[in-house]
């Protein structure tokens, strides 16, 4: 059975590790590893199966040009064990992400990935929304959701992200 929640101190080591299996590389767990360092995380959670951490989601505010727009959450990097991969943790972190999020209070959640897994989740193109993604990346790669009706309404710009996301 998958249970999903906030990560506890001392398994920084545990969820650079599933960041690492999980893309074969570094670099995501070399992101996750300074927003951790940062205190950038708004959210962090870890999916356990077996008392075992399989699976995290890292969430971490995002922002607009201009006057105080509605607050926003960058979600990634998200990873699973490759041995677990397919087996519902991935999906199960999404929503106790997106969950915690509205929990929370913040307005929507932008994204940059696949458009047929994150649709699933109600993601569409950010610029339906009005937003716009720093990198140069085809329009139906960077998403977002609304986490209440009408939450995104007025939202206009190119989204900023911690300095974190920017290469080295």
């Amino acid at each position: 059975m998958i249970s999903v929640r906030g990560a506890r101190a001392g398994e920084r080591d545990a969820i650079l590790a599933i960041h690492r299996a999980g893309f074969g590389r570094e670099s995501e767990a070399d992101l996750c590893a300074r927003l951790m360092g940062d205190g950038a995380l708004a959210l962090s959670l870890v999916a356990e199966v077996e008392n075992r951490a399989v699976g995290h989601v890292a969430l971490s505010p995002v922002t607009l040009p201009g006057p105080a727009g509605p607050r926003l959450l960058g979600l990634g990097p998200i990873a699973v064990d490759p041995a677990r991969q397919g087996t519902g943790i991935g999906s199960a972190l999404m929503r106790a992400g997106l969950a915690a999020a509205r929990e929370a209070g913040w307005a929507g959640v932008v994204l940059l990935g696949d458009p047929a897994y994150y649709g699933r989740f109600g993601f569409a193109p950010a610029a339906g929304f009005g937003l716009s993604c720093p990198w140069d990346v085809p329009d139906e790669h960077f998403m977002a959701v609304e986490l209440a009706p009408g939450a995104l309404a007025g939202a206009r710009g190119r989204v900023l992200y911690h300095p974190a996301f920017e290469p080295d």
